[in-house]
C-alpha cells in the first residue's frame, strides 16, 4: 500500500541546489515517488559554530516502503553523495529527514516519526507550508499553518532564487547574495 510521506531536506556544501536534485533523483531510485516540491530556502544554520547556510525544501511523496525502510533508503542516497556523520549540526553536503509517514507515529531508539523537532524549525515549516498547509500533526493536532505561527523559531528563512534563476547554480562558498555572504553566520543559535 502506498503511503503519503513529507521529507525535509538540506544542504549547505558545495552546489546546494544540486545536491538536493541528485538527492531527489537518488530517492526516486529508492522507491519514492515524488508528488510536490516546495521551492528552495536559504536558511540560517542551527547549532554547531560558523558555518555556511543551507539551502532546504520539503518534498512529499508516496513510497511503499516501511518506515525503517525509509530510513535506510534516505541515509543509503546520504552516504552515497558523501555524507559523513561527523560533528552533530555540522555542515553536510545533504540531510534527508522523514517529518511525516501519512499519520503513522513511530517511536523507536534510531527513528522518530513525525520527526520530533517539526514545530521547532522555521526552516522545515515554511517549505512544508507551501506544499501542505493544512496537513494536521497527529500528536500535536495543529495545522502546519499553525505551527508555524507558533514556533519559537524566529531564525532567518527565505525563499530563495539564484542570480541566473538557474536552480542549480550557487556560490562555492554556499552564500547566495552579498546580504548572505555579509550575515551568513551573524545569529549562532542551539536546538
Amino acid at each position: 500500500m502506498k503511503r503519503t510521506i513529507y521529507l525535509g531536506l538540506g544542504s549547505n556544501l558545495g552546489d546546494r541546489a544540486a545536491n538536493l536534485e541528485q538527492a531527489i533523483a537518488g530517492l526516486a531510485g529508492a522507491g519514492v515517488q515524488m508528488v510536490k516540491r516546495s521551492s528552495l530556502y536559504a536558511t540560517e544554520p542551527l547549532g554547531f559554530g560558523p558555518q555556511n547556510w543551507f539551502l532546504n525544501c520539503v518534498v512529499e511523496a508516496v513510497t511503499e516502503l516501511m518506515p525503517r525502510q525509509l530510513l535506510r533508503a534516505t541515509q543509503r542516497v546520504e552516504r552515497e553523495m558523501g555524507r559523513r556523520r561527523v560533528v552533530h549540526n555540522g555542515p553536510r553536503i545533504v540531510d534527508i529527514d522523514i517529518l511525516f509517514y501519512g499519520a503513522t507515529v513511530v517511536s523507536m531508539a534510531d527513528l522518530e516519526i513525525p520527526h520530533p523537532r517539526i514545530a521547532e524549525r522555521r526552516f522545515v515549516l515554511m517549505p512544508l507550508r507551501e506544499v501542505a498547509q493544512s496537513l494536521r500533526h497527529p500528536t500535536l493536532r495543529a495545522t502546519i499553518a499553525e505551527l508555524l505561527a507558533a514556533t519559537p523559531d524566529r531564525s532567518e528563512v527565505r525563499r530563495w532564487h539564484s542570480a541566473d534563476a538557474s536552480i542549480g547554480l550557487a556560490t562555492t562558498d554556499g552564500a547566495d547574495t552579498a546580504e548572505e555572504r555579509s550575515g551568513q553566520n551573524s545569529r549562532e543559535r542551539t536546538e
